[in-house]
């Protein structure tokens, strides 16, 4: 009778944790900073050795394909300048009828406490789809009406670098948690 007790209230127990577990966001860290992710993010096992840490964000009604978080890590130092990045990042992209791509992306720089620097880039336009993405063989896809959020992270363990990309739908719903995301690393 007691062992069935105590067996019962530990499976219980795991129950409860799991369903904690199931209601929370994975903690992510970029060297010694951490902040926990939206519990809707799926994390997946990164699709390369460049990527660090990688997410699908659920997609919206109405779009087609879910968004993608990617983080990369490339060494200290490692990665480029950031307007090499911001660059490429851009050169990813066609913009948007009668824009050029400097008017259809917004770069941003702010202080994570006393710890980060972080350049902000969202861009909109036809996500010009490669994979792996420097491979001159791969084929291109384009992707009409897709977003871009790349944020440099920039702390003494870094570079990181983080790319949202998606449709815009998406990654519009997504932006407030991923800006609570971003600006919660402690």
């Amino acid at each position: 009778m007691k062992i069935s007790v105590i067996v019962g209230l530990g499976l219980a127990f795991l129950a409860g944790l799991n369903l904690v577990y199931a209601g929370g966001g994975e903690v992510v860290e970029l060297g010694a900073l951490k902040s926990k992710a939206p519990a809707g993010w799926k994390r997946q096992n990164p699709s390369n050795k460049l990527r660090m840490a990688q997410f699908v964000i659920p997609k919206v009604d109405g779009d087609k394909e879910d968004a993608e978080l990617v983080v990369f890590f490339f060494g200290k130092g490692g990665g480029g300048s950031n307007d090499d990045n911001i660059k490429r990042w851009k050169g990813q992209f066609l913009p948007p009828d009668g824009k050029s791509m400097d008017e259809a992306t917004k770069v941003d720089k702010f202080k994570i406490g006393k710890v980060a620097e972080v350049v902000y880039v969202d861009m909109h336009g036809t996500y010009k789809y490669k994979n792996p993405p420097f491979d001159p063989n791969a084929k291109e896809v384009r992707k009409e009406n897709f977003r871009r959020i790349g944020v440099i992270f920039d702390s003494d363990d870094g570079p990181f670098f983080i790319t949202l990309t998606g449709p815009a739908k998406t990654i519009e719903k997504s932006k407030g948690a991923f800006d609570e995301w971003i600006k919660g690393f402690k």
